[in-house]
């Protein structure tokens, strides 16, 4: 895995540069007299993020303690340290030890650019800091925002003309063998090239998972700082021995994933890349988080994509690879939580195969619903947050959950039992419990886009499982809208409970708990005891309507009984209850879009 980052990165990745990130820069003529301070970035956002410089000086931990001096970055470091700028008190005695190297390595850097020589004869005025501290202030920057030189017209980081002398500079501090404690004896073998190497004693840290479990100084992918983690009497990160440049590049490269090809999914970032760079409207990652807005929703897109790979028609993709890592940040540590590779052409087919599997109709409209984003798919596996819970307190019982299911839509694996025996459960719930916060007509109006998640996840469910048995004629039987000739009776005694309840919604009104809420759980769990009790008393609701709408309704239960015959369970299982959702569910839908698209009444007239 790190290796193939690395290898991503090699070229523009070098041991003591970096990618980062500037807010500020104090803009001198070439002579060092203040012109202003400005903004990096783009001023148009709220809280300006800056902008991102890809070749930066760059120290390790190691290298900034190295010795016990107190030490700075070169050309960039914080407002702290460049300008003494703090918003209360004084700045403490490290914040200018710190200032004080930094200007000394801009008055040695003079020598190859000497106006960053004028530039630190004015860092070292009181006068100047206080201009600088003053406009900082008016910008409303903070003390750990990033600073770094502008003279006259060009930035400083952006010239080549210091790099070889940083090169040189750098080349003169890095630790050798000077901490021999940190340090094994003699050469290992990389683990990532193989090559005979000195290994770097710590490792960088990774960016880019702050709000993801990271922090804002960065995580470690490789730390070994306790002794239960160290083998053979090694020290430090020479129990994964990499050379500085092999480091530099797994980081960098890791980084730049992190920044440009990440998405975010429940709680953890998935970074992904192709061995062969793939134009931004065939790539198929982003339509799993976002299911899209035009006219054109995931599942269409992707169906696309992948008849045209079919069809011989996109040559240019064919052999491509993909690569994806799913990360998030703990305690200062990187945690990896899946990695997946693959053939493109595959991709495309298993985020096809998702969406279609997914498809579901929409309670609401009885019309097909738009596929889901990802984060919806995970999060539905979760009862409604409460008010006031913390997302990362609420999303954290379903962390298996979520690997699993991204595996299920990048590689077509199937979905896990338990995933659905939590859908069932929660489906159940939902059912109970739309008396007090929805419709009891129509139960699914309580939570619908959630709802309508979850049975697109039972349906996929039980469509994956009959296809890896080779069973595809039981597969083709579930279809995203109702099929009255399902031949499961588990299906056949939801709909049932479904035409029952709508029944005595129509005959009675609004009677707070109905047929739904007062039997549900016991109708999906042993419907011999319920449903039959609950048809016999379907005559009274029966006798409360039109002779022709009541001979509709008793047509429709008739029916549904006629395809049960004498095969109703006494007992469902766990799969068998999900089957009895999804019909109840098809079969509300069924009769919703019926009674969208005419007047109820003179539609069931008319039957």
């Amino acid at each position: 895995m790190l290796k193939l980052i690395a290898d991503r990165a090699q070229g523009s990745s070098e041991p003591g540069f970096t990618s980062k990130t500037v807010q500020w820069a104090i803009w001198t003529d070439r002579n060092g007299e203040l012109l202003d301070v400005v903004p990096l970035g783009d001023l148009e956002t709220k809280r300006k993020p800056g902008r991102l410089f890809t070749k930066c000086p760059n120290l390790s931990f190691s290298e900034l303690i190295e010795g016990g001096e107190i030490r700075s970055h070169f050309l960039i470091e914080t407002a702290e340290v460049v300008a003494l700028f703090v918003t209360s008190g004084e700045a403490g005695a490290k914040a200018k030890a710190k200032h004080e190297y930094f200007v000394n390595l801009l008055r040695e850097a003079g020598s190859v650019m000497p106006e960053l020589a004028a530039v630190a004869d004015s860092l070292d005025s009181e006068s100047f800091l206080g201009c600088v501290r003053e406009r900082l202030a008016t910008l409303k920057a903070r003390p750990i925002d990033r600073i770094t030189l502008k003279t006259e017209d060009a930035l400083v980081v952006e010239s080549t003309a210091w790099h070889e002398w940083w090169r040189r500079k750098r080349g003169g501090e890095t630790i050798t063998s000077a901490d021999s404690a940190a340090m094994p004896a003699g050469t290992m073998r990389c683990f990532l090239t193989g090559e005979l190497v000195q290994p770097a004693p710590t490792h960088l840290k990774i960016k880019g998972l702050a709000g993801w479990g990271g922090q804002a100084s960065g995580d470690a992918l490789v730390s070994f700082d306790k002794e239960a983690f160290r083998s053979y009497g090694l020290e430090q990160s020479a129990n994964a021995a990499m050379s500085e440049a092999s480091m530099t590049a797994y980081v960098d490269g890791l980084n730049e994933l992190l920044r440009d090809h990440a998405v975010s999914l429940a709680g953890t970032k998935v970074v992904y890349w192709f061995e062969r760079a793939v134009p931004p409207d065939k790539d198929p990652m982003p339509w799993l988080m976002d299911s899209g807005s035009d006219e054109l929703d995931a599942l269409a897109r992707a169906r696309q994509l992948f008849e045209s790979l079919r069809a011989g028609q996109a040559p240019d993709l064919a052999g491509n690879h993909f690569y994806s890592l799913m990360l998030s940040g703990m305690a200062g540590r990187v945690m990896v939580r899946d990695w997946a590779q693959g053939q493109f052409e595959e991709l495309v087919e298993s985020i096809y195969r998702w969406f279609d599997d997914l498809a579901i109709v929409s309670s609401l409209t009885g019309e097909p619903a738009r596929a889901p984003r990802m984060e919806q798919v995970v999060t539905s596996l979760l009862a409604e947050k409460p008010t006031g819970q913390k997302y990362e307190d609420w999303i954290k019982p379903i962390g298996a959950h979520r690997v699993a299911l991204w595996r299920d839509a990048v590689r077509g694996d199937d979905i896990d039992f338990s995933t659905m025996a939590r859908l069932t459960v929660l489906c159940r719930t939902s059912m109970l419990s739309a008396g007090t916060r929805g419709s009891s007509s129509n139960p699914a109006d309580a939570n619908p886009y959630t709802l309508q998640t979850r049975m697109g996840l039972i349906k996929a469910y039980h469509l994956r499982k009959n296809r890896r048995k080779g069973e595809e004629t039981v597969a083709n039987q579930l279809a995203p809208v109702l099929n009255e000739d399902h031949p499961s009776p588990a299906y056949q005694c939801g709909r049932l409970l479904a035409v029952l309840a709508r029944l005595q919604q129509r005959a009675l009104g609004s009677v707070g708990a109905g047929v739904v809420e007062r039997y549900y759980a016991a109708a999906s769990s042993t419907p011999a005891l319920v449903l039959g009790r609950l048809t016999r008393t379907s005559q009274f609701h029966l006798n409360k309507l039109d002779p022709g709408l009541a001979r509709w309704w008793e047509d429709r239960i008739t029916d549904i009984w006629s395809r049960l015959g004498n095969s109703i369970p006494a007992t469902l299982s766990l799969e068998e209850q999900s089957l009895f959702a999804l019909g109840y569910y098809q079969q509300l839908a069924d009769m919703r879009k019926a009674s969208n698209s005419k007047d109820e009444s003179t539609k069931e007239d008319q039957q």
